[in-house]
């Protein structure tokens, strides 16, 4: 689980500000949506999200690296 919240964190952060963002699947198909997946406050709630995930991640390793008593 820690791996998948890392992964999908990291994914989530980084690809809503590269150049796949606006030429994927999506977007070819339905063209009406491209401009609201441009939008900086998408990209941004998405990379929230992204950032969430992150955090979560880092929250479940924290224990294997706590000192043990």
């Amino acid at each position: 689980m820690v791996a998948f919240f890392l992964e999908a964190g990291l994914l989530l952060i980084l690809l809503p500000w590269s150049s796949y963002w606006e030429r994927n699947y999506f977007a070819v198909a339905m063209p009406w949506i491209v401009p609201t997946l441009v939008n900086p406050f998408v990209r941004g709630a998405v990379s929230g999200v992204g950032l969430l995930n992150l955090l979560a991640g880092f929250s479940e390793l924290a224990p294997v690296f706590e000192p043990k008593e």
